[in-house]
């Protein structure tokens, strides 16, 4: 492995399309020529990761806490609450307003945010909003000052063997950095929430990385570290992190309302059978559309088969269910769908989409 990504930096520092400080070279004492270094990329991106330290209250919940006469025999009060105290990582992404990225479950039931950067300094800071269904939660830091952000990548033109690098705050220990593979994209069924598009990596992500940022080569942020999959607890490498393109429009709405409003165009999706849908596997395939629903006054049929979103590849129905599912109330979205073996163009405008409740969204505001 090692032998392999000097290669392949190699060959990166000999061409004129990577920017200067992402990669550079240092002297082999050993051969007189030189070997190819990280440390410039990383210089450049670790100033915009940070350590989180949380701190709050959980409800502990127990039947015999429910129990009027357990309570009033051995004077417990009604509610029992322990105090928790955390560590996780995040990303800032907005050096003047002070918006930083993390996840969800790093700041779930906290009452107060602590920040420290690269350098040590210390900031307070407040959640912005929370969405549970993609694990994604927005911070500002209070009275930003000296910050340095990281710039968006694109995580839709990821492939699987492209290098990253896995920034965090592993076990509480301080920021670590590790490099691997993009490993598989698309993973979904983890069970882990309701929008899943996790890219897969074998950079080594342990807990406390929860929130931190997956690099490109380019130094740009193309993920949010956020999963692992542990019989033991620790790093087997096998981890996951919540794509930026995702993360960024969850964020937006987050900024912008408070909360994640839930779009929806009124079909019901399945996967592609290379078996029973003439060899094809990328795509989704329209299993039903809703009578009255902005999918049907587009002109969408049962057994189309959508390959494209806005020029973008579809891969899966659950790519199609988020790409939908995250887009603003009212935007119009280009899909290109195959009907009875000819392609087309469809414009559908995304409607509100509500919750088991009646309610709007999922994010919830601090």
């Amino acid at each position: 492995m090692n032998r392999l990504l000097a290669i392949v930096l190699a060959s990166l520092v000999g061409t004129a399309t990577v920017a200067a400080p992402a990669l550079g070279q240092i002297p082999n004492l050993r051969t007189g020529g030189a070997v190819p270094t990280l440390a410039p990329l990383v210089r450049e991106v670790t100033p915009a990761v940070v350590n989180i330290a949380v701190h709050g209250k959980v409800r502990q919940d127990n039947p015999l806490y429910r129990d009027p006469l357990f309570r009033e025999f051995f004077d417990v009060p009604k509610q029992l609450e322990k105090e928790i105290n955390a560590t996780g990582s995040g990303v800032i992404v907005d050096a003047q307003k002070g918006y930083v990225l993390t996840n969800n479950h790093v700041v779930d039931q906290v009452s107060t945010v602590q920040i420290k950067t690269k350098d040590g300094r210390p900031f307070s800071a407040k959640v912005v909003g929370r969405d549970p269904a993609t694990d994604i939660a927005v911070l500002r830091i209070q009275s930003p000052s000296g910050l340095k952000a990281i710039a968006f990548g694109d995580s839709d033109a990821l492939e699987v063997g492209d290098f990253v690098l896995a920034i965090g705050n592993p076990f509480g220990l301080g920021q670590t950095v590790t490099s691997g593979l993009v490993s598989a994209l698309g993973r979904t069924g983890l069970g882990k929430q309701g929008f899943e598009d996790f890219i897969q990596t074998d950079a080594a992500i342990n807990p406390g990385n929860s929130g931190g940022a997956l690099v490109n080569l380019k130094g740009e942020l193309i993920g949010i570290n956020s999963a692992i999959i542990s019989p033991a607890g620790g790093n087997v490498g096998i981890g996951f992190a919540i794509p930026v393109n995702m993360a960024r429009r969850v964020m937006e709405q987050i900024v912008e309302k408070g909360r994640v409003e839930r779009g929806r165009i009124g079909i019901s999706l399945r996967e592609l059978n290379p078996s029973t849908d003439s060899g094809r596997s990328e795509g989704a395939r329209i299993a039903d559309v809703t009578p009255g629903s902005p999918a049907e006054a587009a002109g969408l049929r049962k057994g189309d088969i959508v390959l494209k979103a806005d020029d973008r590849p579809i891969h899966s129905a659950a790519q199609l269910r988020n790409r939908i599912g995250l887009a603003r109330i009212g935007e119009q979205v280009r899909l290109t769908v195959e009907r009875s073996g000819m392609p087309q163009n469809v414009t559908v405008a995304v409607g509100p989409a509500s919750d088991a409740n009646g309610n709007q969204g999922s994010a919830q505001p601090r």
